[in-house]
This record gives structure tokens, C-alpha cells and sequence, in this order.
């Protein structure tokens, strides 16, 4: 049987989406260490608040606060592995301490982190199940941990849930770092579904919100690739 003919348009169209595939992998890559290392700080931040808190709260938020203490300095260092499981010297891991303290502050802040490690980990199913249980307000922590969550349906091949997801935490964030980095993975994810028409108005809504933005500034190639279509 004869090879079925491609022709040159569609191989131009597939070049685009791996292009534009290309260039978010690469973006992500290159600014990993920047996006990642914000949400650290940011939550290492929120931490030390509820340590102070907890000084003049009910013992048991202190103790939740103390117990995950240890644990940051692992997280940071990326030794993920030992954050997640504990160490030799008296730290539980916040696996466990996310079990003990659930009903506290504290135990929520290690059940994130929990799901944070499993990502590294690249154990998306249980990251999933942690990050899926964690709910916040904060502008950062917030849109982060349901990018993760994002992530972890887009490697499930969940690729509705994972769309929606990206876009909530795009709306949460509402900022230059992680909105248009969002918005465009799902536009990516759009596209790899075969929704040209939903991934160009979420370009189009990069360019016309975060126009100075990573993203916003090389968003023109995304739309004129699709609107030439």
C-alpha cells in the first residue's frame, strides 16, 4: 500500500507545535531554578511566620511549626528524598508530620511541601494526591502548588483537568512570572489536543495582559503561526 502523501502545510504546522513545544520545554528549563527557587522562599517565608504565630498560639501549632523547621533546610538544598522521609537525627519527614498535624497550619504547609518532593521526585500520583488536598490565598504559594498540580494531570495525559488547572492558577497568580508561564502551557496543551481556536485566544490573552512578561515578548510567533491558519 502506498504511503499516504503529507503535505507541505501540515508538515509546516506539525514543525510549529514542535517548535512551540521546544521553546516552552527550554523556557521552563532555563528559568526552573528562578520559578522554583521563588516559591521556596515563599514558603519558607510563610513558615517562619507560623513559627512566630505559634509562639503565642496553642502548643500544638508550635509543635506542628518546630517539627517541619528541619525539614526546609533539606527542601532548599533539594534533597528532596530526606524531606519527604525523614532523617536519622529526629526529623519525621513531612510525609508523616503532614499525618500528625493535618488539623494545624503547619501540617497543611507539609503536606505542600510533601507533594513539592514527590514532584521532584517525579512521582506524580502521589504528588498529585497531596497537592490536590492543599488550598491557600497566598499570590504565590497558591498559583504554584496548583501548577504542580497541573503538571502532574498534563504527565497523566489529563490533559482537560490539567488545562484547567494551569488557567486557575494563571487567574490566581495574576502576575508577570507565573500567569503568562501558565497561560501558556496551556495553550501548548490546547494545541496538542487539536484546539487551535482555544489556544490562540489564550495567547492573545498573554500578549494583552502580561505583554513585558518572558512570555508576552515572544507570544507574537505563537499567534501568527495560528492565525495563519
Amino acid at each position: 500500500m502506498a504511503k499516504k502523501a503529507v503535505k507541505p502545510a501540515q508538515v509546516q504546522e506539525q514543525k510549529g507545535l514542535e517548535e512551540a513545544l521546544s521553546k516552552s520545554e527550554q523556557f521552563f528549563e532555563n528559568n526552573k531554578k528562578t520559578i522554583f527557587g521563588c516559591l521556596i522562599a515563599i514558603i519558607v517565608i510563610i513558615a517562619g511566620g507560623m513559627l512566630y504565630n505559634a509562639k503565642v498560639a496553642q502548643p500544638r501549632q508550635l509543635k506542628a511549626a518546630e517539627a517541619i523547621f528541619p525539614g526546609e533546610t533539606y527542601f532548599i538544598n533539594g534533597e528532596y528524598s530526606t524531606a519527604l522521609n525523614g532523617d536519622a537525627y529526629g526529623f519525621e519527614g513531612f510525609e508523616e508530620l503532614a499525618k500528625q498535624y493535618k488539623n494545624t497550619k503547619a501540617g497543611k504547609l507539609a503536606g505542600l511541601y510533601a507533594g513539592l518532593c514527590y514532584a521532584q521526585l517525579d512521582s506524580m500520583e502521589f504528588a498529585q494526591k497531596y497537592l490536590e488536598k492543599f488550598s491557600g490565598k497566598d499570590q504565590m504559594v497558591a498559583p504554584s502548588a496548583l501548577g504542580a498540580l497541573a503538571d502532574c494531570y498534563a504527565t497523566a495525559g489529563q490533559y482537560s483537568k490539567a488545562i484547567a488547572t494551569f488557567e486557575k492558577a494563571a487567574k490566581k497568580a495574576d502576575n508577570n512570572l507565573l500567569s503568562p508561564y501558565y497561560y501558556l502551557q496551556a495553550g501548548i496543551i490546547y494545541e496538542s489536543i487539536d484546539k487551535p481556536a482555544q489556544a490562540l485566544k489564550v495567547y492573545k490573552l498573554i500578549k494583552a495582559k502580561y505583554p513585558n512578561s518572558i512570555e508576552g515578548q515572544d507570544i507574537d510567533k505563537y499567534i501568527a503561526r495560528l492565525s495563519s491558519k
